[in-house]
């Protein structure tokens, strides 16, 4: 009974603490990296040309999902180093505590959310909060996360939109020429799908895609 006693006293009082409080940070980590990254805008962006395509099930999820993280590592590797020596470096060296730590990574990550964010996305959040209007600057996290999602939601419909347009009109003039062939039977995609990944392929469109991608990023 008495050996007990120290666990429950003294410095090993917040082991338990500390492996409760870090379980809870690798759970959530996966819902920060989707939520306050660029994952959101480059994860749509790929989808909606492999739907372009028209290949609905080529690349896979598991291909698309890991080309997306691959490049949100890119984009997001700044962030990530300021992260590193702002609030890990001195968390791991004992100079800080956890909560100092936490409250000084979430600072460069607020900046680069608000580098994407529009005012009038984080206006819209706050009357439906009924909060008070304050600086940008200042913007709480349950407000500004909300309109970071929306904003690279509307811009990723956007990059989705421009090129999806040339991936149109490669079927409407297949669809076109069968017809004034009379070939009325054979169906359209059947022929524009090849064509469509020749062209793709010819012009290296993959590559551009991801450089297109993490270079629209503030």
């Amino acid at each position: 009974m008495n050996s007990a006693l120290p666990l429950l006293t003294g410095s090993h009082a917040t082991v338990p603490l500390d492996v409760l409080l870090s379980l809870a940070f690798f759970a959530v980590l996966p819902l920060v990296l989707v939520m306050c990254s660029s994952f959101v805008r480059i994860v749509v962006v790929l989808s909606l040309v492999r739907s372009a395509i028209g290949a609905s099930a080529l690349p896979p999820n598991t291909v698309l999902t890991g080309l997306a993280l691959v490049l949100t590592m890119l984009v997001m590797a700044p962030t990530l180093q300021r992260i590193e020596s702002v609030a890990f470096a001195p968390l791991q060296a004992g100079r800080i505590s956890q909560g100092a730590a936490l409250d000084r990574a979430v600072v460069p990550l607020r900046a680069f959310m608000l580098r994407q964010t529009h005012l009038a996305d984080i206006a819209l959040f706050t009357r439906a909060a009924r909060l008070p209007q304050v600086a940008p600057k200042l913007t709480p996290l349950q407000i500004l996360i909300p309109a970071f999602v929306v904003g690279e939601l509307r811009s990723a419909f956007a990059i989705g939109f421009a090129l999806y347009l040339p991936f149109v009109a490669i079927d409407l003039a297949v669809a076109a020429t069968l017809m004034g062939m009379g070939m009325m039977m054979l169906s359209p995609p059947v022929v524009s799908l090849p064509i469509k990944l020749l062209l793709f392929v010819m012009v290296d469109g993959w590559a551009l895609l991801c450089v297109g991608v993490t270079t629209s990023f503030r």
